[in-house]
């Protein structure tokens, strides 16, 4: 049997934000400064499973018991930023979301009613205390959400094959100024062009996130474990984010045959990984 440690876990997605250092309080600065010296940092896969971890004892534990004190780590011009885990608040947040993803049956045998309402009543207490609390992190499984595309260029984009022993990484990476401008820009055209839609109240949703967040930090979006469900030649080929830039500004200037064709290209894309979820 493989170690835990070596088993990719699939599926999800992430979208993060990484601020400066100046950006976090003391003494949580420090806490950071001498975290980002350390040599043996974990990854989003180690993240991920020992979230996955918590659900194997009996009962589950649905959220975890402390908040965690971990952290992705960035660099750029020589400026530290740190994007903090905080997975106990993304748990509380996830497990309100369950309810509209799994069927009843499913959601009881992975976590009993009683599981989900004492959690519920933790956060609800937590709240109290943290009423500006926000995550970091948002995370999406067997998908990378349409609106996250618009933040990035396609020359942001860094993609990487992978070898035997390591796996392939595909990501954007952008500062969060242009971020929040291709938000706007992004969100004046789809309003002009429509009514309304999933694509404008996703792009609204992640724009009012962005705004939470110091003016000097770094987003980023990241294929995660989801690389490891495309087929080989996927990613290589992946322009998702130029794909969605060229449909928005064919919709700019009212070239409705250049949009659906943008479009289409994605919907054609993204269906294996559709059949994929499917087939679980």
């Amino acid at each position: 049997m493989p170690k835990v440690s070596s088993v990719i876990v699939p599926y999800a997605t992430y979208l993060r934000v990484y601020e400066p250092l100046a950006a976090f309080p003391e003494p949580e600065r420090t806490h950071w400064t001498r975290y980002a010296r350390r040599p043996d940092r974990p990854s989003c896969q180690d993240e991920l499973r020992r979230s996955l971890a918590d659900l194997l004892p009996t009962p589950p534990v649905a959220v975890p018991v402390h908040e965690s004190g971990e952290a992705f780590v960035a660099e750029m011009d020589g400026v530290l930023h740190i994007c903090p885990w905080r997975t106990r608040l993304r748990g509380w947040q996830a497990l309100a979301e369950l309810g509209e993803e799994l069927p009843r049956t499913v959601l009881e045998a992975v976590l009993p009613e009683v599981v989900r309402a004492q959690a519920a009543k933790d956060y609800e207490r937590w709240r109290e205390h943290n009423p500006d609390a926000r995550p970091w992190i948002r995370t999406a499984t067997w998908q990378v959400p349409l609106n996250w595309f618009v933040l990035f260029t396609d020359e942001e984009r860094v993609y990487e094959k992978g070898t035997g022993e390591s796996a392939p990484v595909l990501r954007y990476r952008t500062p969060m100024v242009q971020a929040r401008r291709r938000t706007a820009r992004g969100l004046r055209t789809l309003k002009e062009a429509m009514d309304e839609g999933p694509l404008i109240d996703g792009l609204l949703d992640v724009g009012r996130w962005l705004e939470e967040f110091h003016p000097r930090s770094l987003v980023e979006l990241d294929y995660g474990g989801l690389v490891h469900t495309l087929p080989a030649g996927h990613l290589e080929g992946d322009h998702s984010a130029a794909d969605v830039a060229e449909g928005i500004e064919a919709l700019r200037v009212g070239d409705g045959a250049a949009a659906g064709e943008a479009y289409g290209r994605l919907v054609e894309r993204w269906r294996a990984v559709r059949d994929r979820r499917s087939a679980n």
